[in-house]
Order: structure tokens, then C-alpha cells, then sequence
């Protein structure tokens, strides 16, 4: 894929899924990658994939939710390549579970992972970022960032909280570094290891909910994620969504406004019926 050559991109989440699918192809573009995951096994593999195929490659394990190892982590990738072009947060973690039975430190670490987690991502990397002079944030929310639905709130939270924060920065680089690019990313059902690692709250079969999502919802591969999300940041798109699904539900949503709740009660019953 042209314009990735030479640049310098941080992914987050890299050990599988749409992250590691992300790095190979950028990799593979002729991107320098600095690539880290809290899964050091699965990060292990994609570093040895980027070597093989001959990509400049810095591993390293990072917990996001981690802000003071995050930010020195930043200045680490900036004094070993030279300078940052693009940083892709991408790592998250999923959960299933009512309000009224999630417990407050359950919320707390979706919140933590999959939003703090971009906030650190973008904060830490935002300067190199700029200095670069073409420098790209990308930060994966999803399609529960767009609609809602019974059993995913903090997941829904944190993803909703994702597109606000990054469209607003959006809005901030356009007016005083418009030449720092941002990119909000709604994956639909992709088929990655999230639901099958996901958590869930107590009564819940979560082996089960995994094999539903993976049947009934996981319809796009993350190969197929990575280049449309890719393609949309070399154009400097400002929202992608990715998969028929996605596409289709932002168009519900659009049209019913809040009427899509009722649907969507209805539809996510019958996604987790005999789970519990």
C-alpha cells in the first residue's frame, strides 16, 4: 500500500487481532513499526513476522493502562527511530455484563483499557506527532461506539468516549496543526481472539457468548480490517467503519435515532439466549 514507506508507526495491541494484522501490512508498505501488547507470546510472533519480511521492528511490552510507563515509552520509540509519524490505539479489551450486576471494578478496567488507554496513547505520542510535521493519530473505537445495546455499557462507554475524544481532537489539530491528521475507526464483528479473551459478569458463560459472536456477529477478517482502515488513512479520513455491518447499523441508527433501542434489545436477546 503506497504512503506508509519510511514512516514511523506505533501500534498498540499488536500481539493479535486487528493490531497484529495492522503491523504486517504496514510492514509490508515499508512503515518502521513499534509494536507492543501486554501478550508477550502473541507479540513475539508479529516481531518475528515484521523480521522475516525484512520491516524495522521495536517490541516491547506495554500495559496502556500504565500512563507513566506509556509516556516513557513515547520518548523511547522517538530516540530509537528518530521521530514518530503515526500512532495506531488499537489495544482494547472486551466484557459482558448488566449494570445492575457489574461490579464497579469491572467498568473501571474497560474504562481503563479501552479508554484511558487512548487517551494515554494519543497524549504520550501527540508531541512527537506533531514535531514530525505529518503526523497521524489513529484511535480504534468500534461499532458499539455508534449504538448501544443491554449487557455492553461500560464497553459502549468507553467506545462512545473513544469517538468523542477523538473527534474533538480532530476538530483542535484542524485549527492549530492541520497537518496532524486524525482518524476515529468503527470495526463491526472482526473475527479476533476479543470476545473469546473477554470477561464477563457472574451467571454469564463467557466460552458461550464467544461462540455466539463468533457465529452470529464475526464476519470481516482482521486482514481485511487493516487494509480498509489503512486505505482510509492514507486518504485522511476522518471516520471509517469497518464491514458491511458496521456500514449498515450506522445507517439504522441514523435513521431511527433512538428508535434502534428497542431493536437492538430484541436482537441482543436472541444473540445471548441460552448463555446465562
Amino acid at each position: 500500500m503506497e504512503g506508509f514507506a519510511g514512516k514511523v508507526c506505533v501500534v498498540t495491541g499488536a500481539g493479535s487481532g486487528i493490531g497484529q494484522a495492522l503491523a504486517l501490512e504496514l510492514g509490508r508498505s515499508g512503515a518502521k513499526l513499534a509494536i507492543s501488547d501486554v501478550d508477550t507470546e502473541g507479540l513475539a510472533k508479529t516481531e518475528a513476522e515484521l523480521k522475516a519480511i525484512g520491516a524495522p521492528v521495536k517490541a516491547d511490552r506495554l500495559d496502556v493502562t500504565e500512563r507513566e510507563a506509556f509516556l516513557l515509552y513515547a520518548d523511547e520509540v522517538k530516540e530509537h527511530f528518530g521521530k514518530v509519524n503515526q500512532v495506531y490505539n488499537n489495544a482494547g479489551i472486551a466484557y459482558s455484563g448488566d449494570v445492575e450486576v457489574s461490579s464497579f471494578k469491572d467498568i473501571e478496567r474497560v474504562m481503563d483499557v479501552d479508554y484511558w488507554g487512548v487517551v494515554n496513547g494519543t497524549k504520550a505520542f501527540l508531541p512527537h506527532l506533531i514535531e514530525s510535521g505529518d503526523g497521524h493519530v489513529v484511535n480504534v473505537s468500534s461499532l458499539f461506539g455508534i449504538f448501544s445495546v443491554p449487557g455492553q455499557a461500560a464497553y459502549n462507554a468507553a467506545k462512545f468516549a473513544v469517538r468523542g475524544f477523538t473527534e474533538s481532537l480532530r476538530q483542535e489539530m484542524l485549527t492549530k496543526h492541520p497537518y496532524v491528521s486524525v482518524t476515529t475507526v468503527h470495526p463491526g464483528g472482526i473475527k479476533t481472539a476479543i470476545a473469546r479473551n473477554a470477561t464477563a459478569a457472574e451467571g454469564l458463560d463467557v466460552e458461550q457468548l464467544a461462540k455466539e459472536f463468533d457465529r452470529k456477529l464475526a464476519r470481516t477478517t482482521p486482514e481485511r480490517a487493516a487494509r480498509i482502515i489503512l486505505e482510509s488513512v492514507r486518504k485522511k479520513r476522518a471516520r471509517v467503519l469497518v464491514g458491511a455491518d458496521a456500514k449498515i447499523l450506522d445507517v439504522i441508527v441514523r435513521i431511527t435515532g433512538s428508535g434502534y433501542q428497542r431493536v437492538f434489545s430484541t436482537v441482543m436477546g436472541w444473540l445471548v439466549r441460552g448463555v446465562r
